[in-house]
């Protein structure tokens, strides 16, 4: 996008640069003193996310960036958070029910997270279940919490073969045609969407409360 603000451009290249005094001070300046749109944060946040998994796909990042980039989005989103929820009245009524984790193998929860806001300010009722999520303790907590939709979520390219074991191990339980799966985070593609065997992908978060949306029989 190039039609962001200077303070938005620097947000996304502190962020993304890893320069952790410099994002924050920014961010909380922009959500906390300027009245900025926290959803546009947000996406801003998600943008250099972008930007960090790239660099990380290409070996000039590696996990403790990731690390630091996830504890950046944990502090960045808890301050935007509120301001969103101040923001909408919220129907009481729960859209549906959906439960979402970070594969195993994957440590990454930025993208989860993003999309955990977004549908919860959007009336879904989201269960977290964390990251580096085994299969059994999937099938676990898809059988105690009954979700509409189960979200996977992978920021790693690994991620995608255990998109398709987790999706596999729902057919051989027998709770495959039970709810509908949307997968995201990282480089996913139609491609990547046909080979874990999912229902469909989002490539943000607006798109995440679409097919849920879609999905619940909510209009958009």
């Amino acid at each position: 996008m190039s039609d962001r603000t200077e303070a938005e451009a620097a947000l996304v290249k502190h962020l993304a640069d890893m320069e952790e005094d410099e994002a924050l001070e920014i961010a909380k300046r922009m959500l906390l003193e300027e009245g900025a749109d926290p959803l546009r944060v947000l996406e801003l946040c998600r943008t250099a996310m972008d930007i960090v998994g790239k660099r990380f796909e290409e070996g000039e990042y590696f996990l403790p960036e990731l690390v630091l980039a996830g504890e950046m989005l944990d502090t960045i989103g808890a301050i935007a958070k509120p301001l969103i929820k101040h923001g909408e009245g919220g129907p009481a009524k729960k859209l549906g029910k959906v439960l979402i984790g970070t594969v195993h193998g994957d440590l990454h929860d930025i993208g989860k997270n993003i999309v955990t806001f977004m549908l919860d300010i959007n009336g879904f009722e989201v269960k977290d279940i964390g990251v580096d999520v085994p299969v059994a303790t999937f099938i676990d907590e898809i059988r105690a919490y009954g979700p509409d939709v189960v979200g996977l979520s992978g920021f790693l390219t690994l991620a995608f073969d255990s998109m398709k074991e987790t999706i596999a191990a729902f057919e051989a339980a027998g709770m495959r045609s039970d709810f509908k799966i949307m997968i995201g985070g990282g480089q996913i593609d139609e491609t990547v969407r046909a080979y874990t065997g999912a229902d469909a992908f989002g490539v943000n978060a607006v798109e995440a409360v679409a097919l849920c949306r879609s999905w619940t029989g909510v209009a958009a």
